[in-house]
């Protein structure tokens, strides 16, 4: 049989239209020179040697960032990265650099290069502005993906408010977050002491794919834990997995005052999404008086952001019996403690801290050392600033975490308990921590203190 020239042409070309299809994927580094780049907030210098991007370390200089000049909304970012030990670097993406915001300091979202003992490398750092949004204490299985002194493989996919990470082909991160949808992508060289002066982070092989986004996704197939910011709103994976919003941001619905009938005329509002409790001079329970969930919870997560000002008192309780207590002050709970350490008195009292931020109040010291050694501080929080609570209740065993780290652990049964309980200012109150269910209780203790984000999963 006789086959044309044309023919044979015709099928090799349908042969390597399948073999050899066009990659979605653009270089954002040619491999020979910074062109599309500049520097961007420091000194420190970038360099193109084989083919790779060197940063240099240089003491005496703030973080500095080689930036595209391009901004990017939603793509898939692939890169290789080097580092080594004592050092720290990061890639920034839908990075900011603002005249009115600290001079026009670059701030956003970094993916974090950390060879520190914590290791949260493929965490999220939002820069020069709110922390750690996604820290890997708990997913630590992604905490040995990344290599020291060896060649490492990234990839960012942000595609609307969904943020997720992956170092070599592991998942450290999953961000549902709606701050920033556009920005530059920026390479950084950390500030450093001048011991560290001439080490180097390298890049290379720097791609982005900004079309056909959905068919590049990368399939998982083990979701790991995700982390949402969206105020007052559920993500599309909370829904599905039975999460509901607590307080909807807009009304009282849900709630009422922990003596009332109703939510209370005074002491609280609610503005810009955030339920508010009013400065009243520090007083407990005097102003607007605590208000509580009309339902009663037995097993559950739940999670709240909240912001307290200078010198801040209040609480997060759960187990509440408002039959109990009718006189003056707060009423009877297990306690997530709300609370400025630095300059509220109520921290220097209880025993050995047990009344500070995060603690089970007056019972147990919140202490994120007890369940990770190689954590640099007892407790990670954002001053002045927005922080979240988490509060897991499985039968008798309680679990507080601040800002995702684990810091207290506790069973609430057994003769241990009733020992905590004895030496503490609920000895007076029969069986307390103990009931099967009770109100959640947001607590007024005359100072101002902002919630937000209020969410809760019953197990």
């Amino acid at each position: 049989m006789k086959i044309s020239v044309i023919s044979l042409l015709v099928i090799s070309f349908i042969a390597l239209s399948f073999t050899s299809p066009k990659s979605d994927f653009v270089d954002l580094f040619n491999g020979q020179n910074l062109v599309g780049w500049e520097i961007r907030n420091g000194e420190a210098p970038f360099t193109v040697e084989d083919g790779v991007i060197v940063g240099t370390f240089q003491s005496g200089t703030p973080n500095t960032f080689l930036c595209t000049k391009d901004n990017y909304a939603d793509f898939i970012l692939t890169f290789e990265g080097f580092l080594g030990e004592e050092t720290n670097s990061g890639v920034m993406f839908r990075a900011q650099s603002d005249p009115d915001y600290k001079d026009g300091r670059v701030h956003g979202y970094q993916l974090e290069m950390d060879p520190s003992p914590r290791k949260w490398t493929g965490g999220i750092l939002d820069e020069a502005r709110r922390g750690w949004v996604y820290n890997l204490e708990r997913n630590p299985e992604a905490k040995e993906a990344f290599k020291l002194n060896e060649w490492n493989t990234f990839r960012i996919e942000a595609i609307g408010t969904s943020i997720k990470i992956w170092v070599n082909d592991i998942q450290t991160a999953d961000l549902i977050d709606d701050l920033d949808a556009s920005g530059f992508i920026g390479l950084q060289v950390h500030s450093c002491k001048e011991e560290l002066n001439g080490r180097q982070v390298k890049f290379k092989n720097i791609q982005i794919c900004t079309t056909n986004l959905e068919a590049n996704k990368k399939v998982v197939e083990q979701p790991i834990v995700q982390y949402s910011y969206l105020k007052n709103k559920l993500s599309e994976r909370e829904i599905s997995e039975g999460w509901e919003l607590l307080w909807d941001g807009e009304t009282t619905n849900g709630w009422r005052g922990a003596k009332l009938t109703e939510f209370p005329q005074e002491g609280w509002s609610i503005e810009n999404g955030e339920l508010i409790v009013a400065d009243a001079g520090g007083e407990e329970s005097t102003n607007g008086g605590d208000i509580v969930t009309i339902k009663k919870y037995k097993n559950f997560e739940l999670e709240i952001d909240f912001k307290f000002t200078e010198g801040a008192n209040s609480g997060i309780k759960y187990f509440v019996d408002t039959e109990l207590n009718k006189g003056e002050g707060s009423s009877i709970g297990c306690e997530f403690q709300i609370l400025d350490d630095k300059l509220h008195p109520d921290a220097k009292n209880g025993t050995n801290g047990n009344r500070t931020l995060a603690s089970l109040y007056d019972l147990i010291t919140a202490n994120a050392l007890n369940f990770n050694p190689n954590e640099f501080t007892k407790k990670r929080l954002n001053n002045y600033d927005w922080n979240r609570a988490r509060i897991v209740v499985n039968g008798p065993d309680v679990e507080h975490y601040l800002n995702n780290i684990l810091v207290v652990k506790y069973n609430r049964s057994g003769q241990q308990w009733k020992d905590q309980v004895a030496a503490s200012k609920y000895k007076d109150w029969p069986n307390f921590g103990e009931a099967e269910e009770g109100n959640i209780l947001l607590q007024d203790h005359g100072d101002q203190v902002f919630f937000k984000n209020i969410k809760i999963k019953e197990l």
